[in-house]
């Protein structure tokens, strides 16, 4: 039919005009990416809960109030958000908290956490169109790579105030350390299947994101949290913390695959693989 024959030469038209922006979408859409970014989102919030009650438990004072520093510098705590946050990690439940926990029950929370790290390889692995890597091979990287992030955030505050020098330095350093972060991680959960160079277009749009929502979660989370402890307790927080991972994680996921799309299309193609560009994989 006329009416096919002229979307078929639309098509063929913007591949050649804007071949990235095609293939960027056609990935999205084919890869289910974007719904790969909120099951993303509800895995971390599924993570972060026991993780939490975990480190309240078993850490030193001194590792949980480093945490509670950094999480208020993350998302700007005050009022009943900061002192919702305090009774969590407070030293004053301790013994209760850990005979409720138990040591199995850290083992349960930190298998059960894995949840997130297998969500992120996946989110990695159909950005790049890779097949699943085998468990046997990608298990310790999911434990490592969570560990990893558990620390990252532990020192997520001194970061953030570059280490005492103020917010001049800790930004560009926030910004430089999550590039790595994002390109390890890419490393790291794709089992060594991509060469470092290419990931670099990822990690830097990844970085780049989560900076912007890191300077925008301390404008927005402090007024959102108290306002919704006040109207609805502690549902509020949940539908509060959810959202916002759902935007952190969608965008992680779009950087991460623009990345990907980036580096195998023309010119960077020719730049980031030694030995010439990749083969194109359906």
């Amino acid at each position: 039919m006329a009416w096919t024959a002229r979307l078929e030469r639309l098509r063929t038209h913007a591949e050649q005009r804007f071949p990235v922006i095609v293939e960027l979408t056609g990935r999205l859409l084919s890869g289910n990416l974007l719904d790969a970014g909120t099951r993303l989102a509800a895995q971390a919030f599924l993570a972060v809960i026991p993780l939490l009650f975990a480190i309240a438990a078993f850490t030193p004072h001194s590792v949980r109030d480093q945490l509670r520093e950094s999480l208020r510098a993350m998302f700007g705590l005050t009022g009943r958000s900061d002192l919702e946050l305090d009774q969590v990690l407070g030293s004053s439940a301790d013994d209760s908290l850990r005979e409720t926990t138990g040591a199995v029950g850290l083992v349960v929370a930190l298998v059960s956490a894995t949840s997130f790290s297998r969500a992120m390889a996946r989110v990695c692995e159909r950005a790049w169109r890779l097949p699943k890597s085998a468990t046997r091979i990608a298990a310790w990287r999911w434990l490592v790579w969570l560990l990893v992030l558990v620390l990252v955030v532990l020192l997520q505050g001194p970061i953030r105030d570059g280490f005492g020098a103020g917010a001049w330095l800790g930004v560009p350093l926030f910004f430089v350390l999550s590039t790595g972060l994002w390109l390890w991680t890419q490393r790291l959960l794709l089992a060594g299947r991509v060469p470092w160079l290419p990931l670099l277009p990822g990690a830097l749009l990844a970085s780049a994101a989560t900076s912007a929502l890191a300077l925008t979660a301390r404008l927005y989370m402090p007024a959102a949290l108290n306002r919704t402890l006040a109207e609805y307790g502690s549902l509020g927080v949940v539908l509060t913390l959810l959202s916002w991972l759902i935007v952190v994680c969608a965008t992680v996921t779009f950087a991460v695959t623009s990345g990907a799309v980036l580096a195998e299309e023309p010119p960077l193609n020719r730049v980031l693989w030694r030995g010439g560009p990749p083969p194109r994989r359906g």
